[in-house]
């Protein structure tokens, strides 16, 4: 199966030896996605209304690289630093999803990267 590599400068570079997404066939896997501000390079995680838009923005930036949208999204893993998060995360993911919204999965973890309190990573079908 060929595989095609997906950058783009609308999103942050990876911040290790990996790639922004990688289309596999049909299959779009895009690497978990935190609030570094693209253009900048810094972080922006002063509260988790603003973090989580701007992981999503980078998520749909990724998505957008490869001729796709939230629309064509089929799966969503959340990382979050703390459980008590979730109603915030989860409000403002919500509002990225018209219908049909992906499976999904959210847990808690130790440490995230860079100590962001989110990460989300997806994978999307065309």
């Amino acid at each position: 199966m060929e595989k095609t590599i997906i950058n783009t400068k609308e999103a942050p570079s990876p911040i290790g030896p990996y790639n922004q997404a990688v289309l596999a066939g049909n299959l779009l896997f895009v690497s978990g996605q935190i609030a570094i501000n693209p253009a900048t390079g810094s972080l922006d995680i002063a509260d988790i209304t603003t973090e989580t838009h701007l992981v999503m923005h980078n998520v749909k930036a990724v998505l957008a690289a490869a001729g796709m949208d939230f629309q064509h999204v089929v799966k969503t893993t959340i990382f979050l630093s703390d459980m008590s998060l979730f109603a915030n995360v989860n409000e403002i993911y919500g509002k990225y999803f018209k219908s049909d919204f992906p499976a999904r999965e959210t847990v808690a973890v130790k440490g995230l990267p860079k100590g962001v309190n989110v990460e989300i990573s997806v994978i999307a079908s065309k």
